[in-house]
């Protein structure tokens, strides 16, 4: 019976041993420690946004012609009012010349009349005061009257005449006024289409034609963005606004949502948005932004500081993820509650503590929950 009893006991051994050097070695595996922070509700562009300038005219030419001058170059800044591309109009300011001349000559007519009319009238005034002392025959008073009411007529018509040259004078003067392409507000030269000698046309009804000036008032910027239709609901206006751009990596600017589409575009069925406008808050004065920089943002919905959280690419299905236990170097499987969450970060509210480690990432061959680990450096 004790030669049976240490039998099995060697047995028991060995089987121990040959399992102790021939089970699974631990699996390295990167452990986070679980903290507080912000965690944030935030709706994103679908697509990439674009700073757009609050004004930006593409000047065209109200009539054709062929170019006389260039003012400007493309990156030009310029002031409200200040020309930047004429046509030649050496006929039409010849015609100004004609029709002011024409002016100068009806205001003298009209002057002239005038004066004839004040005499008529005058010698009127004078058969009435004779014709009343009976030194004057009704038949000279009707003359005298007759000859007021004419020379008045003439200077009506006369001064009509004068006024008909200075309107003629007016007009001229507009079409020469659109001869010269101006700048409607303070801004910079995006682009020039047209050299000195070419002819340019206006644009047709319903045609899209180059234009001959792009005027970007660079002042004032924004950022306009889709977001996905299901995001829609969530939105106000005045909503913070978190807004990064390409061509600044690394860094991100504050701004506040300022308008909402009323309407759901419909460029894709599949990828409904809706168009949001996002204004700098302030306009970032250490970085020179582009009109047509892309650009994305992220509306903040709704946000809870100091609360516990883990990175949301931690958490399994079912809202589980792995915590480690240094008892026995394992890792095991823990339910959690869940709050706000973003593509970063997710709130957790039951089952774990600050300083608990989790298993950082999912994709570790062989962790899993029953898992013998060793946290890698």
């Amino acid at each position: 019976m004790k030669t049976l009893f240490t039998s099995l006991t060697l047995v028991a051994l060995i089987a121990a041993a040959l399992y102790f050097f021939n089970r699974p070695a631990p699996v390295p595996v990167r452990l986070l420690s679980i903290e507080t922070g912000p965690v944030e509700q935030i709706a994103a562009n679908s697509r990439a946004g674009t700073v757009r300038a609050c004004r930006r005219s593409r000047l065209s030419m109200p009539q054709g012609g062929r170019v006389e001058q260039l003012l400007v170059d493309e990156g030009d800044s310029v002031q409200a009012g200040q020309p930047l591309l004429e046509l030649w109009s050496d006929d039409l300011e010849a015609r100004m010349e004609e029709a002011a001349a024409t002016l100068k000559a009806r205001q003298i007519q009209a002057q002239s009349a005038c004066h004839t009319a004040a005499l008529a009238q005058r010698e009127s005034r004078r058969a009435e005061s004779l014709a009343r002392d009976r030194l004057a025959s009704e038949e000279l008073l009707d003359q005298r009257q007759t000859e007021a009411r004419r020379a008045a007529l003439a200077c009506d018509e006369a001064r009509a005449l004068s006024e008909q040259a200075q309107a003629t004078l007016k007009l001229h003067q507009v079409l020469l006024d659109d001869r010269v392409l101006k700048a409607p507000f303070a801004g910079v030269v995006a682009e020039v289409n047209g050299e000195i000698g070419e002819y340019v046309t206006p644009s047709p009804p319903g045609v899209a034609t180059p234009p001959a000036v792009d005027l970007i008032d660079d002042s004032c910027l924004y950022v306009r963005a889709p977001i996905d239709e299901v995001e829609a609901a969530r939105l106000e206006v005045g909503q913070p606004v978190r807004i990064t751009l390409d061509a600044f990596r690394g860094r991100s600017f504050p701004g506040e949502l300022q308008r909402i589409a009323p309407f759901v575009s419909e460029l894709e069925k599949q990828a409904r948005t809706v168009d949001v406008d996002v204004r700098f808050t302030p306009a970032p004065e250490d970085a020179r932004l582009l009109v047509g920089y892309s650009a994305d943002i992220e509306v903040i919905i709704e946000r809870r500081d100091d609360v516990l959280r883990v990175p949301t690419e931690t958490l399994l299905q079912g809202n589980r993820v792995l915590r480690y236990r240094e008892t026995d170097s394992t890792l095991e499987s823990v339910p959690v509650q869940t709050g706000l969450a973003n593509w970063s970060w997710t709130e957790v509210s039951t089952n774990l503590t600050a300083g608990d480690r989790i298993l950082q990432s999912l994709d570790t061959a062989g962790a899993e929950a029953g898992a013998r680990v060793v946290p890698a450096p």
